[in-house]
């Protein structure tokens, strides 16, 4: 179904492998298109053109990448430059099919030229310290928005696995106050509901939260309320439904249809205008193994000693970690089929799977 009205769209689909390794694609295609975004996913260092061929054809144009994560206190400022010289390089390397996007401008450039658009952000007001003006130097690296926390407490508030619900710090003020300024869009995921509520009300500016699910459907602390939500959208605000297994339900294996509940649920107490797509992970194939399980496992621990994962038994990733119907790189091109069969109407759909995260985009970053 969602290949069909593509065809009407785009006049005709092309097939991953007939885009080639060197700009051999039909650009034209690509441009006709619906605007899809992944609010917020992972586009890493080591694909291949392969691999970003696919996750073109798939229809998606935009991935809005993390630098890093979860960014400890004493390290972060430094993980985020040297990963932000990886991706600089990368996008150059494969320019053909990257771009870098810091504006809506870009966004349309890249749509326009059939080459993916990666946006910057990081997942934790970290490697700011106490230096406010590491926010313009940030800015001026090109770094669209940034998440106030990671989970657990920072100098602007608590995470969502905090035991307390504080709000804002009144640095956090001061935080929230310089992105606006800046036009840095501030995302409140991983925060305490608490903080997210400051956040909401305090910005000048619309906010996100870029990537979590609801707690009405499953309770969770890396989900949102519905007070919340309702306060995101009375202020105009996009939250982006995630799709990692364990926080979407309480079974061994939670399914597409499991995650397009938690769509349904946000359209019905946010609206349609203001619910959004972030994948939240890979845009490749990861394996169902135990191998593969004890890697994330020892890349989050290695990353973070406080938060979710610190390395001990009752720590552990709970597995599979990713809905199998979503895991991979035509994920977006699931999600609309899925939502063309809950009968969304294809307006609709184009919101939930770009549109609502391209208004935010434009409005706070320009």
């Amino acid at each position: 179904m969602y290949r069909r009205n593509f065809l009407k769209t785009a006049s005709f689909a092309v097939p991953a492998a007939a885009l080639g390794v060197n700009g051999m694609r039909n650009i034209n295609v690509q441009e006709r298109r619906p605007i899809i975004i992944d609010g917020m996913g992972e586009i890493r260092v080591d694909y291949p053109m392969s691999l970003i061929a696919e996750v073109l054809d798939s229809g998606t144009n935009v991935v809005r990448i993390s630098l890093g994560s979860p960014l400890p206190p004493d390290t972060a400022y430094q993980i985020i430059i040297d990963t932000y010289a990886q991706y600089e390089k990368y996008i150059r390397t494969n320019s053909d099919y990257l771009m870098k996007a810091s504006s809506v401008a870009d966004i349309e450039k890249a749509k326009k030229e059939g080459r993916l658009a990666l946006m910057y952000y990081f997942q934790n007001v970290t490697p700011i310290g106490f230096d406010l003006d590491r926010i313009d130097f940030f800015k001026n690296l090109g770094i669209t928005s940034i998440q106030l926390t990671y989970n657990t407490r920072n100098l602007v508030g608590d995470g969502c696995m905090d035991r307390t619900n504080s709000g804002l710090s009144e640095f956090g003020l001061k935080v929230i106050d310089r992105m606006n300024s800046l036009n840095i869009l501030v995302d409140l995921s991983h925060a305490s509901m608490a903080t997210m509520a400051d956040g909401i009300k305090f910005s000048k500016q619309t906010v996100i939260v870029g990537h979590s699910g609801c707690k009405a459907v499953y309770e969770h602390p890396r989900n949102t309320t519905d007070e919340n939500m309702r306060a995101l959208a009375d202020k105009g605000g996009v939250i982006g439904m995630y799709q990692i297994n364990p926080f979407l339900g309480p079974k061994e294996r939670n399914t597409l249809e499991d995650y397009l509940n938690h769509i349904d649920h946000a359209v019905k107490v946010a609206g349609i205008d203001h619910v959004g797509i972030s994948s939240d992970r890979e845009h490749k194939h990861i394996p169902d193994t135990e191998e593969e399980r004890k890697r994330l496992e020892k890349e989050m621990v290695g990353k973070s000693t406080k938060g979710i994962f610190t390395g001990s038994d009752q720590d552990k990733i709970d597995w599979p970690f990713f809905i199998s119907e979503l895991n991979g790189p035509r994920r977006m091109e699931t999600v609309w089929a899925g939502l063309e069969k809950r009968r969304y109407k294809t307006g609709d759909i184009e919101k939930i799977m770009g549109s609502n995260f391209y208004r935010i985009f434009k409005e706070v970053i320009g």
